[in-house]
């Protein structure tokens, strides 16, 4: 089998009968997708590849819930890609303030920090942190991934008009809170 989302579906069909070959087609598939994902929100080779690691074992614990969106899978896996990475920023914070709290001699930025200071996609995170899961899914289908309104909502459960709805909200969030239209851009004309 090769090629377009009848394939994919097909090869999804079979994953779900217990052939285990059909899971590494979908895995050849979108890994690099995946990857990219989790590195535009991470900022991190080593802390995206185990995003996207835990996205696909993921996938095959959770196979019989997986919402495949016109045959593909690879709306559920960017979702949880999402989820993933706000889990281990979640964790990388914890950390911090944990080493915050410690006593020590005079503080100096970490390469990190200082990396993610510098780059435009620090306010990604800072904006996905401050949106509720459903927004900061639905923010990154069609504001990173180019997905369309209409299937960013199938992907999520959601109507088009409920999506429509939540990017305006989003929008206007993000203007408020971040005070510029760096992040506001991303968003298609679609949305509104």
């Amino acid at each position: 089998m090769s090629g377009g989302k009848d394939a994919e579906e097909a090869w999804w069909q079979r994953g779900l009968a217990g052939d285990a070959r059909a899971f590494g087609f979908l895995f050849d598939l979108h890994r690099d997708r995946v990857f990219r994902h989790a590195f535009r929100i991470l900022q991190n080779q080593a802390d995206a590849e185990d995003a996207a690691a835990v996205s696909f074992l993921e996938l095959w614990r959770r196979r019989w819930h997986v919402r495949v969106v016109d045959g593909s899978v690879l709306p559920w896996l960017l979702v949880t890609t999402t989820n993933s990475c706000r889990n281990l920023d979640r964790s990388r914070r914890r950390y911090r303030r944990l080493l915050e709290s410690l006593p020590h001699g005079e503080s100096h930025p970490s390469a990190e920090d200082i990396l993610l200071d510098l780059t435009p996609n620090a306010d990604v995170m800072v904006a996905l942190r401050e949106l509720t899961p459903r927004d900061a899914h639905l923010f990154s289908l069609v504001a990173m991934e180019d997905y369309s309104v209409s299937d960013a909502a199938r992907a999520l459960g959601i109507s088009p008009g409920a999506a429509r709805t939540r990017l305006h909200r989003i929008r206007a969030t993000l203007q408020r809170k971040l005070g510029h239209d760096t992040l506001v851009s991303y968003l298609t004309t679609e949305a509104t």
